[in-house]
């Protein structure tokens, strides 16, 4: 479809554009190169709505757009795009509150004998029932829920006596951190062995790669934690104990970020530098090895399907070297899709890493998370459920957002 869009500049604009352009469009895309219709708008390439300022676009005419309308047209849709994003985003939440509210009511554990014990008298734990709300109705409960949780206020954990949302802010940094460097690992080492597991299919390097990562899928993270744990530590004396950094080093890093790689940098504590990342790196490897798992199976698939398309063939058949058809005609059309997944396996580790955690006694929010399951301390286990989940929703919305910006089709 061609469709001739001609450009009516007004008296606000620039000298440069002060006469008519004639612009080419094939199935709504600019093939001119060197179009410039309100250039601090539109860029090259830019998909063109089919209706524009009130006027509908045929197979083939011929238009004239005033500068008011295209750019109220665009403003409008970028205006309807960001409240979308948010709306989606706030009733997500709030689906997600829902959620963590029942779970809390239908868990077989009595809050109130968890914090007054089970030598309590029955007034006071009438008395802390009725302060905590609980003599409510059900519904009474949830609204007051989710205005606590809009103000920031969690509750207070019967393990540790403070307020969980300090807790949370104190636990959160490590996991984090963590998380961040294993999924450092899975790309940097996942996407190339998909792309060479494709590109060599069927052969003994595909069988590796497509072997490690079904151990990736199939061993319990707890179980690898452990051997590795023994062997590592235990057994050769690479790397350091359970913990997130020496006990003759606590303390002495303020903390400023939480993550105690960046706060050790930032206060030129250089040993203790290395120590945090003697304690982190077989941790986040373990972590890291199961995202790459994830990633590399995924990094293969797409790949497949790319080098089975006919422009590949194409490319081979002009006498294109294979590594450029492999990492150029194949690779690059693969990378938007691969940001959702990447993305995905990262919020994977976040939540995911609650074994992990428990095997090093990493001070995570995984190992905070279980303490509270032990103790029956319902605020803590909801507070760092409901954080846990907040971060996935919100890296699968960046995802999704990376995804529209970078891929012209998905607007």
């Amino acid at each position: 479809m061609f469709v001739v869009l001609r450009y009516s500049s007004s008296a606000s604009l620039s000298q440069a554009h002060s006469i008519n352009k004639v612009i080419y469009y094939q199935n709504n895309f600019c093939i001119d190169k060197k179009c410039l219709i309100l250039d601090f708008l539109l860029c090259k390439f830019r998909k063109i709505p089919k209706s524009l300022g009130g006027i509908s676009v045929s197979q083939t005419d011929t238009v004239d757009i005033s500068a008011q309308s295209w750019t109220n047209n665009i403003w409008l849709k970028r205006f309807m795009t960001i409240a979308q994003f948010f709306f989606v985003l706030f009733l997500t939440f709030l689906g997600l509150l829902a959620i963590t509210f029942f779970i809390g009511r239908v868990i077989p554990i009595d809050p109130v004998l968890a914090i007054v014990g089970d030598r309590a008298t029955q007034e006071l734990y009438d008395a802390t029932r009725e302060a905590m709300g609980l003599d409510q109705p059900l519904v009474i409960q949830f609204f007051t829920y989710v205005l606590d949780v809009f103000r920031g206020d969690l509750g207070n954990s019967a393990s540790t006596g403070r307020l969980v949302i300090e807790d949370l802010k104190r636990v959160f940094p490590a996991t984090l951190e963590m998380a961040t460097i294993g999924i450092i690992i899975g790309v940097v080492l996942g996407v190339p062995m998909g792309v060479l597991s494709a590109a060599n299919e069927g052969k003994w390097v595909d069988q590796i790669f497509r072997v490690l990562g079904l151990v990736g899928y199939s061993v319990p993270a707890f179980w690898l934690g452990l051997v590795g744990l023994a062997l590592f530590y235990g057994h050769l004396g690479w790397v350091a104990g359970p913990g997130r950094i020496g006990i003759f080093y606590e303390g002495i890093v303020e903390p400023v970020t939480g993550l105690i790689l960046v706060d050790s940098l930032l206060q030129g504590e250089w040993e203790i530098f290395y120590d945090a990342i003697h304690h982190l790196v077989l941790p986040a490897a373990i972590l890291g090895f199961f995202s790459l798992a994830y990633i590399a199976r995924m990094t293969r698939s797409f790949m497949l399907d790319q080098l089975s398309q006919e422009f590949v063939t194409t490319a081979r058949v002009k006498g294109v070297p294979e590594y450029k058809v492999i990492w150029k005609h194949a690779f690059l059309p693969i990378r938007v899709p691969l940001i959702t997944v990447i993305g995905l396996s990262y919020a994977g580790l976040l939540e995911g890493s609650v074994m992990i955690e428990t095997v090093f006694s990493w001070p995570g929010i995984g190992n905070y998370l279980t303490v509270a399951l032990l103790n029956a301390d319902m605020n803590a286990v909801l507070g760092a459920t409901l954080v846990i989940g907040a971060v996935f929703i919100f890296i699968n919305k960046i995802s999704d957002v990376l995804y529209r910006v970078l891929d012209p089709r998905s607007r």
